[in-house]
């Protein structure tokens, strides 16, 4: 697998991201999405990258910069023809890498409480992740739950 920075240009890329952005309207209202569209994403402070195994898309994942001790992971997602064969784990694995190098303290992250995301708390929990209160922007929401690590 090959993971590298994506400049959100590449058509499979963007259908991902929509993928990813419409899985979140069937699982959760409105007011409770936090993913980012592609212009969202494209900010300073965002560091999107995309899995690859040769012109495949596996997944995708984002690095936001909190501050300079705190970074977020957004927008994970594998895409539907490759779940279940540990894309996840290497990107998550990737992400918490970058964070370390990058000096960041802790890593956090906001996903749904519904049973649709019950896989992701999974992983995460895995990594050592464990559930906190809002952080950044966020506040209290019964379709959100919140979850962190110390790096």
């Amino acid at each position: 697998m090959d993971i590298k920075i994506d400049d959100l240009t590449a058509t499979k890329v963007a259908e991902l991201v929509g993928e990813h952005l419409h899985s979140m309207t069937l699982n959760s209202p409105p007011e409770s999405i936090h993913a980012l569209n592609l212009e969202q994403l494209r900010k300073p402070e965002i560091t999107f990258w995309s899995a690859w195994e040769g012109n495949e898309l596996l997944g995708c994942g984002a690095l936001k910069e909190l501050d300079v001790q705190h970074g977020e992971i957004k927008s994970m997602r594998t895409s539907s023809s490759h779940l279940r064969k540990g894309v996840a784990k290497q990107l998550l694995n990737h992400l918490i890498e970058e964070a370390k190098q990058r000096g960041y303290q802790r890593l956090s992250l906001e996903t749904g409480s519904m049973e649709a995301f019950e896989p992701a708390r999974r992983l995460y929990t895995s990594f050592g992740f464990h559930y906190c209160q809002p952080f950044s922007d966020y506040i209290e929401d019964s379709n959100s739950v919140f979850m962190t690590m110390e790096l």
